[in-house]
């Protein structure tokens, strides 16, 4: 759905020039959407890590920092880094669990290697995307995405506990009661503005709660400046990783290529989102919003904090509620939060929040996660192969996360950093869709010039499948007739190209039950041939002979999509056989 159907319609689009006033004002409203999880995030995974003060004011402070600066980068669009919409950033939350771990086990210095070097998988991810694709599926993700929030829960419960040792016991669940109770009366009967300031209205009411118990300690805003850089921690960096660098990398590795796929839809609903009218998703925006990610996971990991990640609901929220989707916002959001990381009194405040507040907090928001990964599996359809994915992984992941096996299998030490159930859990989903995929259907394959010459070689090619399917003639000639069609959609996309030498072009026909996906990977360039589709079906439209390849595989084939990355094109069309 676009955003022109919600509250606003879509008064500037991504590339159209907004007042800066405008792009200010908004900016504003968009940095106090990600201030909250922003700080709470932050401030969960340190304390819980057992990190002292100065980590934990540098941690937020730097942060902040990196979120604006990633939210300029992905307005900016910079060659092949960056989005070129407004993509509100924050730290992410499946990384608490994973860093609470590694800062325990091994230290800080190893969880900071860790991040830099995952943050070139993160970028790898991105170059990558038209390989990965089958691999690294939407049903994989989600089952990873329901695993970390399931591992997290145990930190926001342990949170409830984090109170001054002669503090009442019934306070921590007390407040973490009332700030839940809050949270959902809130969102339940609040619209519009009012609902996104929900998780603020809790916070509130979970502080006066902890006021009446006498465990709100105003010290730190007491103490704090009101302007300034917070003093530098001791960071450092392994440069000489050791045996847990080593056994923590896979589990850093895995989480990396989630968040990069979770960044991809992000993109995606947040593409769909800031158009007045629906368009093909420009998958090559999609791969520079991947990268941008990639630099802050690598800034987080220098300055010792929680890696970036994209939040397409309060990026929505701010388009529907504003109607501006101007790349500009998001400078404008980028100076807004780095005035307040600036601001230290301010920082200070929101780091007086008790324990049971964040523990609340971060209860409702994975369950909010756990929610979106069942979302994602189910996305694409839930069918025999999908269900056996996910109930595998799930239960492996969710059986042997932390049990006692793992630690008689690898000894005590590396049993506990191999025991994680996230780690377990999406080894099991890769590698049974690696099975899958190894056991399906074998498709076939053909690769030709894309140029004229080729058509007699891939009507030979899709007769020759139609005949071993066993379809009858009409179906065959639809299929033959959808693979002609759709080899002169490209060609009169590449009628411009630089160069006299035809790029190649790959068919893979993967048959399934009544169908044939036809996959076209080839490099091309101008207009996406799903736009063009859509554009015709204006039926007052007057038919052109530019357009009549287009028009004729809309009629023959049943579905087609169109990704456009950076050096390659991916064309999927499905055609249907006889019943």
């Amino acid at each position: 759905m676009t955003a022109g159907s919600a509250e606003q319609p879509i008064r500037f689009e991504p590339e159209e020039p907004c007042p800066p006033p405008i792009a200010l004002l908004v900016g504003f409203q968009g940095a106090a959407l990600v201030l909250a999880p922003t700080v709470l995030n932050v401030a969960i995974a340190i304390r819980s890590a057992g990190l002292d003060d100065s980590h934990l004011t540098w941690s937020v402070f730097a942060a902040m920092v990196i979120c604006a600066a990633i939210t300029a980068l992905q307005a900016s669009q910079l060659r092949r880094f960056g989005a070129g919409h407004v993509v509100l950033t924050q730290p992410a939350a499946i990384f608490i669990a994973i860093m609470v771990a590694t800062v325990s086990v091994a230290g800080l210095a190893t969880f900071a290697s860790l991040m830099i070097v995952c943050s070139f998988v993160q970028v790898a991810l991105a170059w990558w995307l038209p390989t990965l694709r089958r691999i690294v599926t939407p049903t994989v993700s989600g089952t990873v995405t329901m695993l970390i929030a399931v591992s997290v829960l145990p930190i926001a419960f342990d949170s409830v506990g984090d109170l001054p040792a002669d503090a009442p016991t019934a306070a921590g669940p007390t407040i973490a009661g009332v700030t839940l109770l809050a949270s959902v009366i809130v969102t339940l009967r609040a619209g519009g503005r009012w609902r996104l300031v929900a998780p603020f209205i809790s916070i509130l009411a979970g502080c006066g709660v902890a006021a009446a118990f006498g465990v709100l300690d105003g010290g730190r805003i007491a103490d704090a400046g009101w302007f300034g850089i917070p003093d530098l921690p001791d960071l450092s960096v392994d440069l000489t990783p050791g045996r847990e660098f080593w056994v923590l990398l896979p589990s850093f590795a895995i989480l990396t290529l989630v968040l990069g796929l979770k960044t991809i839809s992000d993109g995606v609903v947040i593409q769909q989102g800031s158009r007045r009218r629906p368009r093909a998703i420009e998958f090559r925006q999609i791969q520079g919003m991947v990268s941008v990610n990639g630099i802050g996971m690598l800034f987080a990991g220098i300055a010792g904090t929680l890696p970036t990640m994209a939040n397409s609901s309060f990026s929505l929220s701010l388009i529907n509620l504003t109607g501006v989707a101007a790349r500009r916002v998001g400078v404008g959001v980028a100076v807004v939060t780095l005035t307040l990381a600036l601001f230290s009194k301010f920082t200070a405040v929101l780091l007086t929040i008790p324990g049971p507040v964040l523990g609340a907090y971060l209860m409702l928001a994975m369950g909010v996660l756990f929610v979106s990964g069942c979302q994602t599996v189910l996305r694409e359809g839930i069918d025999s192969r999908r269900t056996l994915v996910v109930a595998l992984a799930a239960a492996l992941g969710l059986g042997l996360h932390g049990h006692p096996l793992t630690r008689d299998l690898f000894g005590d030490e590396l049993g506990d950093l191999l025991g994680n159930g996230v780690t377990i859990g999406a080894i099991v989903a890769i590698g049974m869709t690696l099975l899958i995929e190894a056991m399906s259907i074998r498709s076939q394959r053909i690769e030709v010039t894309l140029d004229t010459a080729s058509v007699p070689v891939i009507d030979e090619f899709l007769a020759r499948l139609a005949s071993r399917l066993g379809w009858d003639e009409a179906s065959a000639l639809r299929l033959r007739s959808a693979g002609e069609e759709t080899l002169a959609s490209l060609l009169s996309q590449d009628d411009d190209a630089e160069g006299s030498e035809s790029p190649r072009l790959i068919i893979a026909a993967r048959p399934q039950a009544k169908m044939v996906e036809l996959e076209f990977v080839a490099t091309t360039r101008h207009e996406n041939i799903e736009d063009q589709l859509a554009f015709l079906t204006d039926e007052d439209a007057v038919p052109s002979v530019e357009d009549l390849s287009l028009r004729l595989l809309r009629f023959h084939a049943s579905g087609v999509r169109h990704q456009k990355f950076h050096g390659v094109d991916i064309v999927t069309v499905q055609v249907k056989g006889s019943g």
